[in-house]
């Protein structure tokens, strides 16, 4: 049973996290814990791409921003995952370089430091060099990258059938035994 942390952060791309806490719940035979904690912008971004959000029809634990008391702020509660998604340039920055100066980055931090898996999905276009550094020593780091970029294989339907593609494949990353499309199956 996986200990799984959520960040949104304040990038463009809420349809991701929403398609990724909607699979984590219908994934609930899989997982022990879900702890979700949203930045100020991703808490706008949704309200502009998707319409208000009602979170209490989440079975996951929320916590603000700034609660350094959540479970997963300590290597000690063996939370194994943290997903950041969308992720945006400025949260992975301070990732990359180790600033914690929120439950995001100190979870992440956190996640890093205990050899845990960190996978943040990055929706930002076009990427500067810093970028690309940021991710490079994220992934040196121990980090995995997973760029929000959509495939086509399955022949997607909708913009939630596009944004799945990207969330299974973190999903997979993340350990999960999902159904999904598989290439030549």
């Amino acid at each position: 049973m996986k200990k799984i942390v959520v960040a949104v952060t304040g990038s463009s791309g809420s349809i991701y996290a929403k398609v990724l806490l909607d699979k984590l719940v219908a994934l609930r035979e899989q997982w022990a814990a879900v702890g979700v904690v949203l930045s100020d912008n991703a808490g706008i971004n949704w309200e502009l791409e998707i319409g208000p959000a009602d979170f209490s029809a989440y079975p996951f634990d929320f916590y603000q921003k700034n609660d350094f008391y959540a479970p997963f702020a300590s290597g000690s509660a063996q939370y194994d995952t943290m997903i950041v998604c969308p992720c945006s340039m400025g949260t992975l920055a301070r990732i990359a370089t180790g600033i914690s100066n929120d439950l995001v980055t100190r979870a992440a931090d956190v996640v890093l430091k205990e050899r845990r898996r960190l996978i943040v999905v990055p929706r930002d276009t076009p990427l500067s060099l810093i970028h690309i550094n940021n991710m490079k020593t994220v992934t040196e780091a121990g980090g995995i990258i997973c760029p929000a970029s959509p495939s086509f294989y399955s022949r997607p339907q909708t913009i939630e059938d596009v944004a799945a593609t990207v969330v299974d494949r973190v999903l997979d990353l993340a350990g999960f035994d999902l159904k999904s499309y598989r290439w030549g199956g």
